[in-house]
């Protein structure tokens, strides 16, 4: 591979991380090609863009983003390596808990999720229960409702008729 292709892809490896920040790396080697195809179609419908990339490139790319926690992937960064963004930043860590289950493969190396770093495959489990923004809005509006929901449950139970007689005659009496 000549320099002018390399500088290329790292450039495009770096443009890809910076437009979306959480990623993860991780082994895949020694899927069979069927397996392969299988976990590739599986990202693509889970809206995971996997890459399958050179060590020294990646370390590169990241060297030249300027990543203050990428000292800490480098490391990671031996054998077969292969990037996967997304915007969703438990995404990636369910698919390979879910697909390493029967498979045995792929092995989390690393991320980079919500600026934090992950190194390791024991970070898998703490990876799958970061909730995406979306599931905290979710959470937020739940815990909102819900004294809203027990205000009309009461004024709707048949001690509810009572407090809404209270409520009746004082409005009344202003």
């Amino acid at each position: 591979m000549r320099k002018e292709e390399k500088v290329q892809i790292i450039e495009n490896i770096a443009a890809q991380l910076e437009q979306t920040p959480d990623f993860y790396i991780a082994d895949i080697s020694g899927l069979n090609a069927d397996k392969t195809a299988q976990f590739r179609r599986q990202c693509f419908e889970k809206e995971i863009k996997l890459i399958v990339v050179k060590n020294t490139l990646l370390r590169k790319a990241l060297e030249s983003r300027n990543y203050s926690d990428a000292a800490s992937l480098i490391p990671a960064l031996e054998g077969p390596t292969a990037i996967m963004l997304t915007s969703t930043p438990n995404a990636p860590a369910k698919l390979i808990k879910e697909f390493a289950k029967d498979n045995g493969k792929p092995v989390l190396k690393g991320a980079i999720v919500q600026d934090c770093t992950y190194v390791g495959a024991d970070q898998l489990e703490t990876l799958v229960n970061i909730k995406s923004k979306q599931e905290l809005i979710a959470d937020i509006v739940a815990l909102l409702q819900s004294p809203a929901k027990n205000v009309i449950s009461a004024l709707q139970s048949s001690a509810g008729g009572k407090l809404a007689g209270i409520v009746k005659t004082l409005s009344e009496k202003e």
